[in-house]
């Protein structure tokens, strides 16, 4: 067993995770290779926080696998990104089933070549009825945009006369969001040194804990995220309180 592993408390897990998985050009490029090269061998990283959570029983991870700025990438870049997408979802799927996680999909889908949206639906159809974990890809996925469509759903369901205005409330905007039905983030990992959040889950995040790891994702291993955990127990999270607040608590 993992030496970091068995310092984490079982008592004192974070309920759902985000990871940021960025660094696969840079990682590529410090190797002579081209961006896309990086892409292909960020899979194991993927299966490494995947393998990581299962292990511990979070029960939410979300990776940020494609975002709605993404777009603008180059256009081999884009199509390399898609077909890869397309490939794992085959080679992975009955492993995603097979380990009990229910599989989610957040963002605008649309958007998305129709093979590669029919397989992400056809996976998130095929582990409906799993528990023992929920996988979160977000996809086309931006959230500048997300908390515009909600608000303009909002606003369409006061003109319908479907929603009083006094009635709007952070637990009733929340439920306008793709992630109405997940917990909100207790801790988000970005890799490849960057400090920044780059338009994800700025709802969600209001009170998470935030690591930035100095490692690019296609080397990102359990023992890695195993540390994020126990570093994360580690802090003292006040949700606005003061530390005295929190002991009397």
């Amino acid at each position: 067993m993992s030496l970091i592993k068995e310092q984490i408390n079982s008592e004192n897990l974070p309920k759902h995770v985000a990871i940021i998985m960025d660094g696969n050009g840079r990682w590529a490029k410090s190797r002579g290779e081209e961006r896309t090269f990086g892409h292909k061998n960020a899979i194991n990283a993927v299966r490494n926080a995947i393998n990581a959570c299962n292990e511990i029983h979070i029960p939410y991870l979300t990776l940020y696998t494609f975002s709605s700025e993404n777009w603008n990438r180059p256009a081999d870049e884009v199509n390399t990104l898609m077909g890869l997408l397309a490939e794992t979802l085959l080679l992975e799927a009955e492993e995603i089933f097979t380990k009990g996680l229910r599989m989610h999909v957040i963002g605008n889908l649309d958007k998305l070549p129709v093979m590669v949206k029919d397989q992400l639906l056809s996976v998130v159809d095929l582990t409906k009825e799993n528990t023992k974990g929920n996988l979160v890809l977000a996809i086309s996925y931006g959230s500048q945009s997300e908390i515009l469509n909600a608000v303009k759903n909002i606003s369409s369901d006061v003109k319908d006369g479907k929603l009083e205005v006094e009635n709007i409330d952070e637990k009733l905007f929340e439920n306008y969001l793709y992630t109405k039905d997940f917990p909100p983030v207790d801790l988000l990992i970005r890799t490849s040194g960057e400090i920044r959040i780059s338009n994800f889950l700025l709802w969600q995040i209001a009170y998470a804990e935030l690591q930035f790891l100095n490692v690019l994702w296609p080397d990102f291993t359990k023992d890695i995220f195993f540390q994020c955990i126990v570093d994360y127990q580690n802090k003292e999270r006040r949700y606005g309180l003061t530390g005295d607040q929190i002991q009397i608590q």
